[in-house]
């Protein structure tokens, strides 16, 4: 066989997809690290407001704005997340296009 095959192309796609993927996966490990350490430091705040309830009222309060605030950061930190899968994808799917010339 005299044919001389061209294994750079394909090396070099399968090198920078999997960069693409390496990058992906450390900064979905590092948003979950912070989701988890702010779902942490939330709750200590809470458990702290908590400690300072008198009435039913205030209980019920407490209950409403904590539920809401929690509500509203899961809510971030899934956007977040969902910014970061789009951001990955798009990245992925143009160095695709590069190498599909």
């Amino acid at each position: 066989m005299t044919n001389n095959i061209d294994m750079q192309k394909p090396l070099e796609a399968v090198k920078t997809l999997m960069t693409l993927q390496a990058e992906a996966i450390n900064k979905s490990v590092e948003l979950q690290k912070k989701a988890g350490e702010d779902l942490a430091t939330f709750f200590k705040t809470e458990v702290e407001k908590a400690k300072e309830l008198k009435t039913p009222e205030d209980v019920v309060k407490f209950n409403v704005d904590a539920n809401t605030a929690l509500f509203e950061m899961l809510k971030a930190q899934g956007e977040a997340f969902t910014a970061l899968a789009t951001s990955s994808s798009k990245s992925a799917m143009e160095e695709i296009q590069k190498l599909a010339k």
